[in-house]
């Protein structure tokens, strides 16, 4: 037994002596040239390790393992004949294992103590079978391995069974000697075994045998068998290559040393970095560890798993997470030096590359920047040349038009009607409800009066068929005197003669407060269809406040605007520019100064780019001290003397020094809702300019708006007239009265005449508003009218008139102040008899322009006019008298016009606040009012019957 030990230990060290000249050798024949055929020969492809096993197979006479059985069913094993006289006795051994009986210990000493060097791979499938599937297989089949022979061995040989026929001596001999001394590679349990060009097993270990307990066979009858484990030390980071530990440890894996000893010297080079002073090394974690990681002779494992081949890898693992441990061992000062390094390198690095991408970011942002810039130059020069082209081409059809006037108008022809209130962006960001505003003047559908006339009127909003239908039976009544045939027949003429269009771009930009005319201008289809009714027929533009985009709709229709071109109607149209009109055209106006900008000049304060009494101020000149002590120096000087600037030098000082004080306490906007205080008021009359007036000087003011045409030929026509019918605000005209009776109609007709003319000579051209306020003199008794204000667009008070007019059947004669109207004949005329001329009667209107009741939502407008009918709120068609209303939206419904049409004045005032009385007593809520103007209407229209009243009173005294 000794001579077989001894010849195991010398085979096993020239076994590491070849494995390490191998290993050395391995880098330089990799690669082999013959120089001859000049081909290279790759080394990796030789298995060098496996011939070195079969030589060492040969020379130590080792016996070969049983071949390891699976389901006999699946798989078969190729025929194999073991070399018995190489099986040694292991009868000895046999008689060692107490406390089982015979049959038992045949299996648990086949079961572990098999020699083995190498396990025998399938010839099929390639698995290597565990003993536990040996065993399991070979009670199944019946067979049994005894001492010398095989039981049950039927159909072995057909079936593919080898059958291993061993010794009994020898089996127990070698069983005895090897089965407590040596260890096995511990593998995934149930799993494949070693690759055969890797395994490895200690010297005569049991082929199945393990380190784990969960890999030793169990059995009820079996005894615990003692594993041994094999640690050994390793200090500062060498291992001490005599101790009897690692010898032992050594000698037991040797046929695996050479990929042991790569796992072995990467956790000493480690462990010698991080100057760990004591490291234990479990030897099975470690062979395991060099067969998981074994993917060739240049490769070695990771720190972590290293580490985990440790018996106190706590301890180390916590030591080498220390900072600044790796430059307390091996080539410590080298890598403090490296990481210094390279830590400043990549700091520069970083640094230069940060300011590279900072750098970077800043080109690519010039460069958009550059772009955007020369795209969006690109773009305003486009915009400029086509906005300039448009202007050309509006300039060339206004030549045309204004050439062709008086022809146009005696033919038929179509007006398109565009109510568009062309205000600023500001301005109208901040307009609530702009298409109510936009369509109150729906009123000019009536100019089909004129049976040479049709209108294409553009709806800023989707109206309801109930208004639809209101207006189409309103227009049929065109208050003709006629027979009924004739009445029919110009009826149905009529409602063909015009149509409503709504822009489809409405439904896109519901929240951006565009003006009709930019609404317009991107609807194509719209655009599409006017182009379809007006072809081939003479038609022009009637708009709104201008805006430029009434030349790009002109433009893309080809056709005229009845109108001055945007940039001159927005020059004239603030309050300084209507002052320089008046001014020019040798009209009176107020006391006062346009153009302001600055703080020291002041008195009645008008935002130049607002309208009606939103941007407008007021403070009372009571308020002053120097008032009364001014009034003295110029009744001092008297009215010659006082003109001159000298003389009123000295007041003009004291005033400045009293009015921003005087201002700060008593100014007040005219209307809250807009400039909640004087502060709000003075910032955007500092920013966007304005005019100063004086209020008149009087305790009966009368204002009154005139309509006045500038035809393109030259001449100037006034079309509307009336006296202004005010709200809470004094200054805020909702209504008038038609006709005016204020001012003189010869006087009204010479001041708008010459507003007209210097209105023509500035190339303004349309329909323009004149506001005019009249008062008397107490100085000398004397009316005066002064010149306010200048709109140049269509009035809602011109719109309200038509419809007045189309109602009426009459006409409006401002050079004598009078509304006639043909009167029906009473009396009946025979067949042969003449029929005589209808008779002509005078008429008085109120017209309320934008009367508003939020409870009026509550009703649809067909239950309104029933509700109206009711308490005989009506128009009377043979009369000419009555009331009639104007719609204006179908959804929101709390705005409407009304008119009110009678034979004077007190009688039609009376009749308009009796009905505004009663609309408003059945549409509200006792214990809610809701918001609405027509309390104050009402009240203004009782202070003028109060006022008329006494006037005919103070008449009829002399008299009597």
């Amino acid at each position: 037994m000794s001579e077989v030990v001894k010849k195991e230990d010398k085979s096993g060290a020239v076994s590491v002596r070849v494995e390490d000249d191998l290993r050395q050798l391995k880098p330089s024949l990799e690669k082999v040239t013959v120089s001859e055929g000049r081909t290279t020969l790759n080394t990796q492809a030789l298995n060098i390790r496996k011939h070195a096993e079969d030589c060492l197979k040969t020379v130590n006479k080792q016996q070969l393992v049983l071949p390891p059985i699976e389901d006999l069913q699946k798989k078969t094993i190729s025929k194999w004949t073991p070399c018995l006289e190489k099986i040694s006795d292991v009868k000895k051994q046999r008689e060692n294992l107490p406390g089982a009986p015979a049959g038992e210990q045949d299996k648990l000493a086949l079961n572990m103590c098999l020699p083995n060097k190498r396990s025998i791979r399938h010839q099929k499938s390639g698995k290597l079978l565990t003993d536990t599937h040996r065993k399991r297989a070979n009670e199944a089949k019946g067979d049994r391995i005894i001492s010398g022979s095989v039981v049950n061995l039927q159909g072995a040989e057909s079936k593919g069974h080898h059958i291993l026929v061993v010794p009994k001596e020898d089996f127990w001999t070698d069983s005895k000697s090897t089965c407590h001394e040596q260890p096995v590679c511990k593998t995934k349990a149930e799993s494949t075994y070693l690759r055969a060009d890797k395994d490895c097993t200690p010297t005569e270990t049991p082929a199945f045998a393990t380190t784990s307990k969960s890999m030793v066979p169990r059995s009820p009858q079996s005894l615990p068998v003692d594993i041994p484990r094999y640690l050994f030390t390793i200090r500062s980071g060498q291992v001490d290559p005599m101790a009897a530990d690692f010898c032992h440890f050594k000698q037991c894996f040797v046929l695996c040393w050479s990929s042991v000893v790569d796992v072995l010297e990467a956790l000493q080079k480690l462990l010698r970095e991080f100057a760990v002073p004591l490291a234990k090394v479990g030897g099975e974690r470690l062979v395991e560890l060099s067969h998981v990681w074994d993917s060739g002779w240049s490769k070695a494992p990771s720190a972590m798993p290293v580490l985990s081949v440790l018996e106190n890898w706590e301890e180390v693992s916590e030591l080498i997470s220390h900072p600044g441990q790796r430059y307390k061992g091996e080539g410590g000062i080298e890598a403090a030096a490296i990481h210094i390094q390279s830590s400043w390198r990549r700091y520069l690095a970083r640094t230069a590359y940060l300011c590279h991408c900072r750098r970077k970011w800043a080109a690519g942002t010039i460069a958009i920047s550059w772009l955007m810039h020369a795209q969006l130059c690109r773009v305003r020069k486009a915009l400029q040349a086509r906005r300039f082209s448009q202007l050309e081409n509006s300039r060339s059809r206004a030549q045309h038009l204004a050439a062709n006037w008086k022809r146009i108008q005696s033919f038929k022809r179509t007006i398109i009607h565009i109510p568009s209130l062309g205000y600023s962006q500001r301005k109208r960001l901040n307009l609530r409800g702009s298409d109510i505003l936009q369509n109150i003047q729906m009123s000019r559908l009536c100019d089909i009066r004129d049976e040479n006339v049709e209108v294409i009127y553009i709806c800023p909003q989707h109206l309801g068929n109930d208004i639809l239908d209101y207006y189409t039976s309103l227009l049929k009544c065109d208050g003709a005197t006629d027979g009924a045939d004739t009445r029919t027949a110009r009826a149905s003429s009529s409602v063909r003669r015009y149509i409503i269009l709504t822009p489809e771009a409405v439904d896109y930009f519901p929240t951006h407060n565009m003006c009709l005319s930019t609404l317009l201008k991107y609807s194509p289809q719209t655009l599409k269809h006017i182009r379809n009714l007006i072809q081939g027929k003479h038609a022009y533009i009637v708009g709104g406040i201008a805006h430029v985009d009434d030349l790009a709709v002109a433009d893309e229709l080809g056709l005229p605007i009845l109108g001055p071109e945007p940039a001159i109607a927005q020059h004239y149209s603030t309050k300084s520019g209507g002052r320089r009109i008046f001014v020019g055209a040798e009209v009176d106006v107020p006391p006062g100064q346009g153009d302001i900008y600055s703080l020291n000049q002041r008195w009645l304060f008008k935002i130049d780019s607002e309208d009606g009494s939103h941007g407008t101020a007021y403070c009372d000149t009571c308020h002053l001290s120097c008032y009364k002590w001014a009034l003295q120096e110029y009744h001092r000087y008297g009215p010659e003397l006082w003109n001159p600037k000298c003389i009123q030098e000295t007041v003009l000082l004291r005033y400045l020094d009293e009015i921003p004080e005087w201002l700060t306490h008593y100014a007040q906007p005219a209307k809250t809702s807009c400039y909640p205080n004087w502060a709000c008021f003075l910032k955007t009359f500092l920013r966007q300019g304005g005019v100063v007036e004086a209020y008149p000087p009087s305790n009966s003011v009368t204002c009154l708006t005139v309509d006045l045409l500038l035809e393109p030929g030259g001449e100037v026509t006034m079309f509307s007239c009336g006296d202004q019918l005010h709200g809470g605000c004094k200054l805020e005209a909702i209504g008038s009265i038609v006709p005016q009776s204020s001012v003189h109609p010869e006087t009204l007709h010479s001041i708008c005449t010459r507003v007209g003319r210097a209105c023509l000579q500035r190339r303004i051209v349309g329909y323009v508003s004149v506001d005019l306020v009249s008062f008397l003199d107490h100085n000398t008794m004397e009316k005066k009218v002064w010149a306010v204000d200048l709109d140049i667009t269509y009035s809602n008070q011109l719109a309200m008139t038509q419809m007045l007019l189309m109602m009426t059947g009459g006409t409006l004669n401002c050079r004598t102040g009078c509304l006639e109207a043909p009167m029906p004949i009473s009396e009946k005329c025979c067949e042969h008899q003449i029929v005589p001329k209808a008779p002509v009667g005078n008429l008085c209107a109120v017209i309320g322009n934008h009367l508003f009741h939020s409870d009026l939502s509550m009703l649809y407008n067909k239950v309104f006019l029933m509700m109206c009918k009711a308490h005989g709120i009506r128009f009377n068609k043979k009369t000419k008298q009555g009331t009639v209303f104007a719609f204006f939206d179908s959804s929101k419904r709390s705005s409407i016009g009304m008119i009110t049409v009678s034979e004077d004045l007190q009688r039609a005032l009376a009749t308009f606040a009796r009905h505004l009385s009663v609309i408003h007593q059945e549409i509200s809520i006792p214990k809610s009012q809701g918001e609405t103007n027509f309390m104050e209407v009402i009240k203004e229209i009782e202070d003028i019957l109060q006022m008329t009243q006494n006037k005919l009173q103070r008449e009829a005294k002399p008299a009597s």
